[in-house]
């Protein structure tokens, strides 16, 4: 009997899906897609587009070839993620300050701050109206700064070497709450976990500040990143936003003041 035309089901992805105690519907508004359409993934054993496959695998918490095969070389997969990468800086302070602003000003959906405290954003006033602006029209603004008194926090301020990130924080918070308390619309929540990258997003750009033990994060590098159809890169990183802001509370007085 020929097996030409036979579909195969992907037991792998139900299989995941189970081990996460997820269904077709969660994982479908998970990663924005038609429900059918995952059903067609599974039970048809269809295979998604790549940033599809990036993002199942992220809220399924396993690596994408776990789920699909890697149909492409070593090669070409190198050259898409290259292609995301639009420009390194040697240090955080190296950005052009009028970057910040001008990605910013393009994000016309979501416009996202995930850090500790990026105290340096927060003292920008002309970023403050920028939000303001924002939040007037369609973008979704989300602003994620550390739990001052979490564990992570703590262990970061200790890795840097001055042990006051969560002043920093506290500072953050003092200079966005005119913000957020005359603009609800912008979200900000508090996040206690260990970050690994600040990351800041407008649409479909970012800009990624890795963490490096031992130096504050102004004298790490930064990435420019813009997302390419099929590249995965700029997927895994927003991706690590989506989580964080699931997991974040809301902010309280006692978090400003620390009494």
């Amino acid at each position: 009997m020929s097996l030409r035309g036979v579909q195969m089901s992907n037991e792998r992805l139900r299989s995941a899906l189970l081990a996460r105690g997820m269904t077709v519907q969660d994982l479908a508004q998970e990663i924005e897609v038609n429900p059918k359409t995952v059903e067609r993934w599974i039970t048809q054993g269809k295979v998604p587009y790549r940033r599809h496959q990036y993002a199942t695998a992220a809220a399924l918490k396993v690596d994408v070839t776990t789920l699909w095969d890697d149909g492409r070389t070593l090669e070409s997969a190198t050259d898409l993620a290259k292609a995301e990468i639009v420009a390194v800086y040697p240090h955080r302070h190296t950005v052009p300050q009028s970057l910040w602003r001008e990605m910013y000003a393009r994000a016309d959906r979501n416009l996202d701050v995930l850090v500790y405290s990026g105290l340096f954003l927060s003292e920008d006033t002309r970023f403050h109206d920028l939000l303001k602006k924002k939040v007037e029209g369609t973008t979704q603004v989300r602003i994620l700064l550390g739990d001052p008194d979490c564990e992570a926090v703590r262990q970061r301020g200790i890795d840097e070497g001055h042990r006051v990130m969560d002043g920093k924080i506290r500072n953050a918070l003092v200079n966005y709450r005119p913000l957020f308390k005359d603009h609800p619309e912008v979200g900000v929540r508090l996040h206690a976990t260990t970050l690994y990258n600040s990351i800041y997003r407008s649409d479909d750009e970012m800009l990624v500040n890795p963490h490096v033990y031992g130096i504050g994060a102004y004298m790490a590098p930064v990435f420019h990143l813009r997302r390419m159809p099929g590249g995965g890169l700029f997927d895994t990183y927003a991706n690590s936003i989506e989580q964080t802001w699931g997991g974040a509370r809301q902010v309280t007085d006692r978090d400003i003041t620390g009494a």
